[in-house]
């Protein structure tokens, strides 16, 4: 991709897109443009990646053919009015900030601007992340598609209608703390059977993601492959009967309709 990548603020998320772009060579790390309050974090990536450090946001700005404002959603919209004027004409502006809908970016930025909001979530952090994409009518299919291939540097990404952002944000951006519950109490019940707690982590963990890897590879359904597991009369099914009469579907089903909701909530405060 010939086109300058810029980044405002570089905290772990910006970290990871960076290192992601960066190792999928899509974008030289020449062509990458970074600012965050804190210098150290700017030094940080010149020093690893041969990144290029800016003196300020309005630098990065009038530079960048894309740019990911990975600041945190109270200052965004503020953020990018300040930046506003500095944009390169035709710019692709990418906010990761979480609950800050595409018609406020536009207000802030103007709305002939063209505006993607993207919800990553923690796994990006080892590039295994599950990104969103939802783009203004002002980013055609072409450009979106750019930004998809930068998301998948670290991980999977879908395009979405921002009315299922609330649902996103229940199955993948705020998920990663439900599955690492799940983990926890499977490590917690090993170490009770006289396991050491950090196999039972690894064992539990690698599980998960074997797991996850069959879904998402097979084709098949999850009821379908928690079958094959299942023999008659055996040790899974006795397992899943107790998750079963503990309600773990309807407990699971029932956080994240709460998650969504409060996503909502939040989202109407702004």
């Amino acid at each position: 991709m010939s086109k300058q990548i810029g980044f405002i603020g570089a905290g772990n998320m910006g970290k990871a897109i960076i290192a992601g772009i960066i190792a999928s060579g899509q974008v030289a790390a020449g062509d990458i443009h970074v600012f965050d309050l804190q210098q150290s974090q700017v030094d940080d990536l010149v020093a690893r990646f041969g990144v290029r450090g800016a003196a300020s946001a309005a630098e990065v700005a009038a530079q960048a053919d894309i740019l990911f404002a990975a600041v945190k959603p109270n200052v965004i919209t503020q953020v990018l009015a300040d930046l506003a004027p500095r944009l390169k004409t035709g710019a692709i502006l990418v906010s990761i900030a979480a609950g800050v809908t595409l018609a406020s970016l536009a207000k802030a930025v103007g709305a002939e601007r063209k505006v993607v909001r993207v919800m990553p979530n923690t796994p990006a952090l080892v590039n295994a992340g599950m990104s969103s994409l939802t783009a203004n009518a002002n980013v055609d299919a072409a450009e979106v598609a750019e930004v998809v291939a930068l998301l998948e540097s670290f991980g999977r990404a879908e395009v979405v209608p921002e009315s299922l952002i609330h649902a996103v944000t229940a199955v993948s951006g705020s998920a990663p703390a439900y599955v690492f519950m799940f983990i926890e109490a499977m490590a917690d019940a090993a170490v009770l059977g006289g396991m050491p707690r950090a196999q039972a982590y690894e064992f539990a963990a690698q599980t998960v993601l074997g797991s996850a890897k069959m879904v998402l590879e097979s084709g098949q359904h999850p009821g379908a492959l928690k079958d094959m597991v299942c023999s008659p009369g055996g040790t899974t099914i006795e397992a899943v009967k107790v998750l079963e009469d503990k309600g773990l579907r309807a407990g699971v089903m029932e956080a994240m309709l709460q998650c969504m909701r409060k996503s909502e909530a939040m989202s109407q405060s702004k």
